[in-house]
């Protein structure tokens, strides 16, 4: 009985810790900067926006390290040990902490969306629900059906077994938090600003946010464009074509949703206190270093090591017992660069269009100049220039005379570095679309087969067995190779 308690007390936690316990953990380190002596004790709004945001972030960017750059081909932590994510091959315990520190800080962005509610602050109730939106969507992309509805109620000890969601209407549920946003937000000036303390994304500007919350309604759009229960394309048509002034969307990289490390505390990166041995453990990947190289990227000297004087990589599907040389490594100026904080960016906005115009869903301009536009956007966003010959040569170059795939293929390796360090966005988009091209090697496992998801935690299978058992009965077994709804033909 005891340990079935236990097991009970922590998934409690996991969806969501009664609201003052949060408040304390999450403002650690913010209180000096967010909190004014002179006013009411009570807890604003724009107290819990901001270590929310930067806890968020840094969970996504370690996912991105440890589980997205390992199965994209980004890097490969070299071994033949279980647990090798590169080979497919993934623990259990991989699952864990992903879902507990999202719904964690799920609750405190429901917080702030209540208690802007509760004060009349529509700015702060329309930057939470896409703050949700957000999370939300990592959380149902990387498992499937989760608890949505009966979620964040962790302030009634009677709901710490919530239901399980179906992912068909959780999405739906999700485009109405955008909705609301969008409404929220644009009844406002263009020029109100919240507290640049409150917020360190875009310092406190609100159109910018709803700029962020209508580009993320296109990502999101986009990963169901194919399942004709909810016609999505025409929400990128609406939002592209037929409505723009009414959902403004991201225009430069200025309005890029990045949280840029400062160095200064809070925001420092997670990863700035990382020794360099253990940054460099993991390998450069050769899929990732020799698309680079073959296109002469100047990124390249940004994101990688020099090896030998060269720059090359590891095959990730390299023979079991037959590691090969090891090459380049991340650079270890990545480990404190601003730009790592990466939430959702202008070029990466610009691969979204210009799909949507490939396959004829707006037609604002051409899908050329959406592709060409997010390559020089996210070229010139780690601070380089484009060569003169990037776009006209083979490898990279545009043919309107290519197949639908042809073009996919150029949109997506392009839009696979737009994502780097972008939590687990380039494996959602890859098990949506199959691009860019992967080579699977003989050292593979799960028969070569890209993991379609992750596990839910061990221990929620023993804390909320009922709702468990209910979602494994729906959504197929509960293991790495069960397609989630919107992979499902």
């Amino acid at each position: 009985m005891k340990k079935k308690f236990i097991f009970k007390t922590i998934y409690f936690l996991g969806i969501g810790l009664a609201s003052m316990i949060l408040s304390i953990s999450c403002n650690k380190g913010f209180q000096e900067l967010n909190t004014n002596p002179n006013t009411s004790p009570k807890v604003q709004p724009e107290n819990l926006l901001a270590p929310a945001i930067t806890k968020s972030v840094s969970y996504g960017m370690s996912r991105a390290q440890r589980v997205t750059n390992e199965l994209m081909q980004v890097t490969v932590n070299m071994g033949d040990g279980e647990g090798r994510i590169f080979r497919y091959d993934i623990r259990e315990t991989e699952a864990v902490y992903l879902w507990n520190n999202l719904y964690l800080q799920l609750r405190n962005f429901r917080d702030v969306y209540e208690f802007g509610k509760e004060l009349n602050q529509p700015e702060y109730m329309g930057i939470a629900q896409i703050c949700e939106a957000w999370l939300f969507s990592i959380l149902t992309d990387t498992y499937g059906d989760i608890p949505f509805s009966e979620a964040l109620r962790g302030k009634d000890l009677n709901n710490f077994t919530p239901a399980f969601d179906k992912q068909e209407d959780i999405y739906p549920a999700l485009f109405e938090k955008l909705e609301e946003a969008n409404e929220l937000l644009g009844g406002l000036a263009p020029d109100f600003k919240i507290s640049g303390n409150a917020d360190p994304i875009f310092g406190g500007s609100v159109r910018k946010w709803r700029q962020f919350g209508n580009s993320l309604y296109l990502r999101l759009a986009l990963r169901l464009s194919h399942k004709t229960e909810l016609n999505t394309p025409a929400i990128i048509t609406k939002i592209v074509d037929q409505a723009p002034l009414d959902y403004p969307i991201m225009i430069s990289n200025d309005d890029s949703a990045i949280l840029r490390w400062t160095g200064s505390a809070p925001y420092v990166s997670p990863f700035a206190t990382w020794r360099p041995a253990d940054w460099y453990a993991p390998k450069s990947a050769s899929f990732f270093v020799d698309n680079l190289n073959e296109r002469s990227d100047p990124r390249i000297v940004t994101w990688l090591a020099l090896a030998g004087g060269d720059y090359f990589g590891v095959p990730s599907g390299y023979p079991i017992g037959q590691p090969p040389v090891a090459g380049s490594t991340l650079h270890t100026g990545l480990l404190s660069h601003p730009l790592m904080g990466n939430i959702l960016n202008y070029g990466e906005l610009q691969f979204i269009l210009a799909e949507a115009a490939v396959k004829g869903w707006i037609s604002a301009k051409s899908a050329q100049e959406y592709y060409e536009e997010g390559i020089i956007s996210s070229i010139h966003l780690w601070n380089h220039e484009v060569p003169s010959f990037y776009l006209t040569t083979e490898l990279t170059a545009w043919d309107d005379g290519y197949s639908e795939y042809e073009k996919m293929e150029l949109i997506h390796l392009q839009k696979y570095y737009a994502l780097f360090f972008t939590d687990l966005q380039s494996w959602f988009e890859y098990r949506r679309t199959g691009h860019p091209t992967l080579p699977i090697g003989p050292g593979h496992l799960n028969d070569g087969k890209m993991p379609a998801r992750l596990i839910y935690p061990v221990y929620v299978q023993t804390a909320n067995r009922e709702n468990y058992q209910n979602a494994v009965a729906e959504q197929g077994p509960d293991d790495i190779n069960t397609l989630v709804w919107w992979q499902r033909p």
